[in-house]
């Protein structure tokens, strides 16, 4: 009798965060005729700040073939396909759906993205099992955002979308708004997560201080994570209980400290609560939560925790069951080709079956994957339980500081 996916002496590993896109000139076949001019002279001018796609490497984002390989060799059966390369009429850091702020950029970017997200599904066709894709939306026109995600769904090789953060004081309404009512029933019926992921919400620091991009780096993952506590106090999750929401690439602790602050702060808001003045700031919407935070967050929503360190695994213990391990895969900073070592240093203490839940099985939950039809391929090619027991103890050749310090932190 084959073994399941839960038995086997391997683990399933599930990529939560790769990210892949088309070669530049590909997006041309994906875009209305209309588009073709502008598209030919903007990539003509285009130049990539990033040496991830430039390099002898940059293929990985879009031959399929040599990508599985590439996977396969780190024990990874599975992944999760956000975005990476620069979709048409974007600027240098433009491969997640950063807000347009005028109705004309709005447009062109929106071709942009919707062609990204059809080489996308055709990306994720070639390998059904192992692959699902986010699409990406913008929130400037809900009936188009709708669409896209009732396309979507209909692939059968889709797990989500990808929603920008929107910056404080955008034209367009923040995601607490009554606007986006639709998109949440749209995405509750269809089963397709709403996802965020660092690299969009951030507001114009300027470029003439010489601070200015060490600050936008540390606040890069602030503005996504806002959204958290938006649809909290929005009662997004109340009206829509089976929505599911992931946050990716942003570790775990954030999400403690905001659910603790959460906490104290919605409950002090309420109309019962013996606080005259917390209480003014409550509103209709409070008292209608029937939940706490924390409650909410068990229930609907998801941590992408890429490349998770030693020491984080104090704190995920809590939250165990909302996380999805990622290898970051292609970029520098991931595990591969060091995911096996990546695993051990993480997860040498972890029991069994949490892991096979971080692994793969809550991001099957969440995105759609059949464990079994994984198993086989996980019992060729996933590392094996034994060898993630054992701790440790020689830090591999890695060229990312980022990855270095991960498996240096000392055990939870």
């Amino acid at each position: 009798m084959a073994q399941t996916w839960d038995s086997l002496d391997r683990y399933v590993v599930i990529s939560a965060d790769t990210h892949a896109g088309a070669d530049l000139r590909q997006y041309r076949d994906y875009l209305p005729r209309r588009w073709h001019e502008e598209f030919d002279a903007w990539a003509e001018g285009y130049s990539s700040p990033y040496d991830d796609l430039v390099t002898a490497t940059a293929a990985l984002n879009w031959d399929s073939d040599a990508r599985v390989k590439a996977l396969a060799d780190d024990g990874v059966a599975a992944e999760i396909v956000f975005p990476n390369t620069v979709p048409p009429f974007f600027e240098t850091i433009g491969n997640f759906a950063s807000m347009p702020w005028t109705r004309e950029d709005y447009e062109r970017r929106a071709a942009g993205i919707q062609a990204h997200n059809r080489w996308v599904v055709d990306f994720c066709r070639r390998e059904p099992v192992r692959r699902r894709g986010l699409v990406q939306i913008f929130p400037h026109d809900i009936e188009a955002a709708v669409a896209e995600v009732r396309w979507a769904a209909e692939t059968g090789v889709v797990g989500g979308i990808l929603a920008p953060a929107i910056p404080a004081n955008h034209a367009v309404e923040p995601w607490f708004h009554t606007r986006y009512e639709p998109l949440w029933a749209a995405l509750e019926e269809t089963e397709l997560s709403f996802g965020q992921h660092p690299g969009t919400g951030t507001p114009d620091v300027g470029k003439d201080q010489p601070a200015a991009a060490a600050v936008m780096l540390v606040e890069f993952t602030w503005w996504t994570r806002r959204t958290l506590s938006h649809l909290i106090l929005a009662g997004v999750f109340e009206r829509y209980p089976d929505l599911k929401a992931v946050w990716t690439e942003q570790g775990v602790t954030w999400a403690l400290q905001d659910l603790g602050l959460l906490d104290y702060t919605v409950a002090d808001m309420k109309s019962t609560a013996d606080n005259r003045t917390t209480t003014l700031f409550g509103a209709d919407v409070i008292d209608s939560l029937s939940l706490t935070p924390s409650e909410y967050f068990a229930r609907n929503c998801y941590l992408g925790a890429s490349f998770m360190s030693r020491g984080e695994m104090k704190y995920a213990q809590y939250v165990v069951d909302r996380i999805m391990w990622g290898t970051d895969f292609p970029h520098e900073e991931g595990t591969t080709p060091y995911t096996r070592e990546a695993l051990r240093a993480a997860f040498s203490r972890t029991p069994e079956a949490d892991l096979r839940k971080i692994l793969a099985g809550t991001a099957a939950e969440v995105y759609g994957f059949d464990l079994e039809a994984l198993a086989p391929i996980a019992a060729e090619i996933g590392p094996t339980v034994e060898e993630v027991a054992v701790p440790l103890t020689e830090v591999p050749p890695s060229k990312s500081p980022a990855f270095i310090g991960a498996v240096k932190q000392p055990a939870a």
